[in-house]
């Protein structure tokens, strides 16, 4: 869909050059919105660890590096950071993700504080399953992706901190005070 005035810019948010390149670019930004994402499969014990360390250099140093480089702009401005429930809980066959995601989640804890100054709103976007070509795969309940923007949307509206997309989200965060045996089924 095109959008008047709106222009693509080439990014890879693992890549320095190309986070600075279109930080100079787009330097009138107000609404920064970091949904780049990455899901390898790899689990961390057995997992391929240049698997894992794609993870973590796509949803936390690729997301920081973003952050680092538009919060200048954003003075007054938003930055929404698309996480996942899994930032809350392990899944064998996404450990991976599921560290990645609570570490994007602590750090868009941490940057909000950081940016409370400048007066730049941090949201953080939770959903479960979004029906996007990475969840293919996926044989189960998935959220309509516009449900997904507009909840975002009002959520950043609203000043809100943290949204959560849909029902598992919410789930997954109200357990995350009980005893974990609550929530993990091991036997």
């Amino acid at each position: 869909m095109e959008i008047p005035g709106a222009e693509v810019l080439p990014l890879d948010i693992t890549d320095p050059r190309s986070v600075e390149a279109a930080a100079r670019a787009a330097s009138d930004v107000t609404l920064l919105i970091n949904n780049a994402g990455i899901s390898t499969g790899a689990n961390l014990v057995r997992g391929d660890l240049d698997l894992l360390r794609q993870e973590m250099d796509t949803h936390f140093w690729g997301t920081l590096r973003m952050i680092r480089a538009f919060a200048p702009s954003l003075s007054g401005g938003a930055i929404l950071n698309v996480l996942s429930a899994l930032s809350w809980f392990a899944y064998d066959g996404a450990g991976g993700y599921g560290a990645a995601k609570a570490a994007e989640w602590n750090l868009t804890n941490g940057v909000r504080l950081e940016l409370a100054a400048q007066k730049t709103l941090v949201t953080g976007l939770h959903l479960g399953a979004a029906d996007t070509d990475m969840m293919a795969r996926y044989d189960g309940p998935k959220a309509a992706p516009a449900d997904v923007v507009a909840a975002a949307l009002d959520g950043i509206e609203a000043n809100r901190l943290e949204v959560l997309a849909d029902e598992w989200s919410a789930t997954v965060k109200a357990s995350v005070a009980s005893d974990p045996s609550e929530f993990y089924q091991f036997r």
